[in-house]
């Protein structure tokens, strides 16, 4: 395993390219509704439905772009009283991203670490109280977990080996309070560098994702 800025964990952009939360500043005025509350997760070398068979989860209508996708998750939520989440996945190179609205099956533990096993799960959440996680599973194991609002907490077998890369992404650190919180938009950044896969709004807008449903435990 190399230092954090080199080739630790495959398909990852090289140092000199690293994009940062200022990249990601479309996101909340492009996307305001999935911006409120959300949970983005990166599965590598898995496909969707092998990701939906570890997720136990049950097949669901495609839809596409991120507003048909909250719009059917909300639904969702009420049709199920709250028991069930609705997942929208879509293949991306070697990776799958999987978007919940309002959702966090992607960085609970108890889902996630066994899901990862065989490969590496990264995943961040946002709720709409500003509760946030990045999660980085490999094989079962946290090698890192965090809240991006307070980086110099961090739990995991690996929890520093991002730290560089972390402090030139966005996030704050210490006693630096900025005005505005960027710390979201730096975890998408975070993902990015991790696994080379840049969401964009072109993505957002125009992907028709497979769907799933998993039940909310």
């Amino acid at each position: 395993m190399q230092r954090a800025g080199l080739e630790i964990v495959g398909d990852r952009r090289p140092e000199s390219s690293l994009s940062t939360a200022a990249d990601y500043m479309w996101f909340e005025d492009r996307f305001p509704d999935l911006a409120e509350a959300y949970c983005f997760t990166l599965v590598h070398k898995l496909t969707p439905s092998e990701v939906l068979q570890r997720l136990d989860g049950r097949d669901e209508p495609a839809l596409t772009g991120a507003e048909a996708v909250v719009e059917a998750a909300f639904g969702l939520s009420q049709q199920s009283d709250g028991k069930r989440q609705l997942i929208a996945m879509t293949a991306m190179g070697p990776w799958t991203l999987l978007i919940e609205p309002n959702g966090y099956l992607g960085v609970t533990e108890d889902r996630a670490l066994p899901a990862s096993a065989g490969t590496r799960w990264i995943s961040h959440f946002v709720n709409i109280n500003g509760l946030d996680s990045f999660l980085w599973a490999e094989d079962s194991v946290r090698r890192l977990w965090f809240e991006p609002i307070f980086p110099d907490h961090r739990w995991g077998t690996t929890p520093d080996e991002l730290l560089d890369v972390m402090h030139n992404i966005g996030f704050h650190f210490g006693e630096d309070s900025p005005e505005t919180d960027v710390s979201p938009l730096a975890a998408f950044a975070l993902a990015q560098h991790m696994t080379g896969v840049a969401i964009t709004p072109e993505l957002l807008e125009g992907t028709t994702f497979t769907c799933c449903s998993a039940e909310v435990r």
